[in-house]
């Protein structure tokens, strides 16, 4: 390998492959280190990847990337302990191409991301740890590998390196994160027919469905599960808090147990045999909890600078766009034969800039709040379910006398406002 790179990516995800591919088509020399046994050995995400973020990097990335299926419905499940209400949008205009989101397995997906990197020059470095960055004079000049020899020197480093982003934590650029601000995700892949999926789904060929589970499927506490199709898999999975976890005392491996027994989701996944289990920590402190992420001669991008909307479970699309951003300003930065904080700081700004930072800001307390206030997952989702039984259960009762017994279901007069309340709290910080 060449003793210096223009720029040395840490870390293949989604994040670290598109900020490597983008350098590499700009004409950089550019390494890309990885410390799993291939890109997407290591990684983990629930399986739901935004076209929109990718075809800026890739055009038309879908004609041969492996994906597993377009999805045409999003369901949203309120789940009480034997009840739920379900919402949902079907909208077959996106069955169609360019499409809106696919379901991916990243052990697939990220091996093929990363060979379009290495297509267009990037040096891809597998089973690589990088134990910390070199610093000299106040300026990131490289990094040190657990390799023989293994200190690596370059203009710019880029820090993709996850949610736990010991590199930046090294460097002063953020604190030892808090369990109310870490989220522990544990899914399984599921074997199941291709036309078992499509029936039980009300699917057609080449098109899939994503269900996010809120409620019971967590406890109540603060997390969802999710139920996607792939082709022949299913993925399920469910994420909470590690502050959660930690309060109840439950085990995530017997969280997933108890979504998969659940009433309301165990038809979907009958018959299915496991063939992989997971685990993954989620960055959830959103943008109060995000640190410096330019440094002289340093980028942060990705998990590792806390980019994730936790609301809406965009995470992959975020990260793809911080490595582009990331891609675009080292480029500036090797014209100008400048590499210091006030130079990078472009990323930052086009990152606030673009939907990125305005969907960080916009979400930025919402964890915290939800967080704070468990009611909204431990009493009002099964309110919802109670009042959506009583209005639907014929029994001779008048549906006047139903919506009395409903409101008084609500509580007394205190309580009632207490909810009024709530429900204006959590407006003010999704609006």
């Amino acid at each position: 390998m060449p003793e210096k790179f223009d720029c040395i990516v840490v870390g293949a995800g989604p994040a670290g492959i598109s900020c490597a591919h983008d350098l590499a088509k700009g004409g950089a020399n550019v390494l890309l280190i990885e410390r799993g046994e291939y890109p997407g050995s290591k990684n983990v995400m629930g399986g739901v990847l935004y076209r929109k973020m990718m075809e800026d990097i890739i055009p038309e990335f879908y004609k041969e990337a492996p994906i597993e299926r377009p999805i045409v419905e999003q369901r949203f499940m309120m789940m009480d302990k034997e009840s739920a209400v379900t919402f949902s949008y079907k909208g077959l205009e996106w069955a169609k191409e360019p499409y809106n989101n696919f379901t991916v397995l990243r052990a697939n997906f990220d091996q093929w991301f990363a060979e379009k990197a290495v297509e267009q020059g990037a040096i891809l470095v597998n089973e690589t740890v990088v134990l910390e960055c070199i610093v000299e004079n106040g300026k990131v000049v490289g990094v040190r590998t657990d390799r023989p020899d293994g200190d690596i020197y370059a203009d710019v480093v880029v820090l993709a390196d996850g949610v736990n982003s010991l590199l930046a934590q090294k460097l002063g650029f953020h604190k030892e994160l808090k369990p109310e601000e870490t989220a522990l995700a544990t899914m399984e892949i599921l074997k199941l027919d291709k036309k078992v999926i499509e029936d039980r789904f009300n699917l057609e060929e080449n098109q899939g469905c994503t269900i996010e589970l809120f409620g019971d499927a967590t406890k109540g506490i603060l997390g969802t599960g999710f139920l996607y199709t792939n082709k022949d898999t299913l993925s399920i999975g469910v994420g909470t808090l590690l502050s959660g976890m930690i309060k109840h005392k439950i085990k995530p491996y017997d969280l997933l147990e108890y979504v998969k027994n659940h009433p309301m989701i165990r038809p979907y996944i009958q018959g299915s045999e496991p063939q992989e289990y997971l685990a993954h920590l989620i960055p959830e402190g959103g943008f109060n909890s995000m640190g410096k992420i330019v440094g002289n001669g340093v980028i942060v991008i990705g998990d590792a600078s806390q980019l994730v909307n936790a609301i809406h479970r965009e995470g992959s699309n975020l990260a793809m766009t911080s490595g582009r951003l990331a891609a675009e300003t080292v480029l500036l930065a090797m014209r100008a034969g400048n590499f210091s904080e006030s130079m990078l700081s472009r990323y930052r700004e086009k990152l606030y800039e673009g939907f990125v930072g305005q969907d960080m800001k916009k979400y930025k307390d919402s964890t915290h709040h939800f967080n704070k206030f468990p009611q909204y997952f431990e009493e009002y989702i099964p309110m919802i379910n109670k009042a959506a039984s009583q209005m639907f259960t014929v029994d001779g009762s008048s549906k006047w006398e139903k919506q009395k017994k409903v409101i008084r279901g609500l509580g007394s007069a205190k309580e009632k406002m207490k909810l009024a309340r709530d429900v204006y709290k959590a407006w003010k910080v999704m609006k």
